[in-house]
């Protein structure tokens, strides 16, 4: 069976004034979630006009000039894979046209029967141009007998199970759709006469919308002409919101349920710090996702705070390049230690996530040769045991799945390893832990996986 392309993105969209300028810097603050390939779409007349490409936003896009157009609305992604494939035809957002007119998706999640509905499809006659689950939903729609857009998505997005946070855009209008159990993150912003959608409400501070609610959980939000109204999807599921969004994805400026991304991973650094104290001088943090959390240990603790590494700021994130020989290239690119602050102290380096362990063994060995006497790894999550299959995928390579702690740190070099507990994680962000997703760490996922 052919492996399905696990992804976690992000998407922006636009409806109003300068709605293709606005999107390009909705983009540009989602970068983080994705740096392999980014896309553009907008509405000229009834065709939906796009541009693609490799890479960074800025170069994906180089030498486009939204100002010599004029549109009422734009969709944007920004996107990376974890199959090793990076190709311009995969880009988001897909563009199709059929019986229900010109549509543009695009998404972030993944669809776990998609491959099951995909090759049922497949021997109906279905031709497929990507690799893309969100051309699946593509064929549905095609193949629905409603006469609406609306109630083709209702019937389409009933025959698939998964996680998804999808943006739809027509020449009239655009539609935002979150999955049942709301496990990846949408919000809404109201800029002026006009209204965004993004993936995290870093990118409406970023354009200047006004933050004004999450799409909730088996919600379609249509927006057009009319203004923005709801219409349900699905009937809402138990909640199961991706907890890695507080632990490493998201911005720290953004906030999910009322709870900022940064308060919320400064509280596990302090919870961290009781579960799991060490002899040390000093308290560094990995930058920049564990910086927060570095900070809360160092607080805790009643160590001082040291800048013990730079990150270099022209390179991506290591943990989303689809290569273990990228990924390990990136980690020394990406930083390196300042020895004044470390040289001959006993170091906590505190880490949002241990995944792999490539990243974590370049670092302590980095500040060992940088002077450091000691390094005690402290890890603001619980371990990463288990594959997600919901929006990233990593169950080939987890180092904590068959490893005890001990082992890991012997494998790592690093003196001594902890982990926050899975209670101190949810406890920090102040909701219940029944509205989480937490199948990285105990396995129980909302939705089972095709491959199970």
């Amino acid at each position: 069976m052919n492996r399905l392309i696990y992804e976690e993105c992000g998407v922006f969209a636009a409806w109003g004034r300068e709605a293709i300028a606005t999107t390009l810097i909705g983009l540009v603050a989602l970068q983080h979630r994705g740096q392999e390939s980014a896309g553009i779409c907008w509405p000229q007349g009834q065709e939906l006009m796009h541009r693609r490409g490799i890479g960074l936003v800025e170069d994906a896009l180089a030498g486009f000039a939204p100002l010599n157009i004029s549109a009422p609305a734009a969709l944007g992604h920004v996107r990376y894979s974890t199959n090793g494939q990076v190709n311009a035809v995969d880009t988001q957002p897909l563009v199709f046209t059929g019986r229900l007119g010109s549509m543009a998706l695009a998404h972030n999640g993944s669809l776990v029967n998609a491959g099951s509905i995909r090759r049922q499809l497949e021997q109906q006659g279905s031709i497929f141009q990507t690799s893309s689950d969100c051309e699946v939903v593509a064929h549905l729609l095609a193949r629905s007998t409603t006469c609406d857009l609306e109630s083709a998505l209702v019937s389409a997005l009933g025959q698939v199970r998964g996680a998804y946070a999808m943006v739809v855009l027509t020449p009239k209008g655009l539609l935002a759709l979150r999955d049942p159990h709301g496990i990846r993150p949408l919000v809404l912003g109201k800029l002026q006469e006009g209204w965004v959608v993004a993936s995290e409400t870093c990118a409406l501070d970023t354009v200047g919308a006004e933050f004004y609610r999450e799409v909730a959980p088996g919600e379609m939000v249509v927006i057009d002409e009319d203004g923005l109204h709801s219409i349900p999807l699905l009937p809402p599921r138990k909640p199961a919101f991706c907890i890695f969004e507080y632990v490493y994805f998201a911005r720290p400026d953004s906030v999910f349920a009322s709870r900022n991304v940064h308060m919320v991973r400064r509280e596990m650094g302090r919870t961290l710090a009781r579960e799991a104290p060490a002899q040390a001088d000093i308290v560094t943090g990995v930058p920049d996702s564990s910086l927060s959390a570095a900070a809360g240990y160092a607080e805790a603790a009643g160590l001082p705070y040291e800048t013990g590494l730079v990150r270099n700021r022209y390179l991506g994130r290591t943990f989303i390049r689809p290569s273990q020989k990228q990924r390990e290239r990136g980690v020394a690119l990406k930083l390196n230690p300042i020895a004044g602050a470390v040289e001959g102290k006993r170091v906590v380096l505190v880490d949002d996530s241990l995944v792999r362990g490539t990243t974590s063994r370049n670092l302590v060995t980095m500040l060992r040769r940088a002077g450091a006497r000691e390094v005690h790894l402290r890890i603001a999550s619980p371990p990463v045991r288990h594959g997600c299959g919901l929006g990233i995928d990593t169950k080939d390579e987890l180092i904590a799945a068959d490893k005890e702690p001990e082992e890991i740190a012997e494998f790592i070099g690093a003196d001594s390893l902890a982990y926050l507990s899975t209670q101190g994680m949810v406890a920090a962000t102040g909701l219940d832990g029944n509205e989480f997703c937490l199948g990285c760490f105990d396995g129980r996922h909302p939705v089972r996986r095709e491959e199970e």
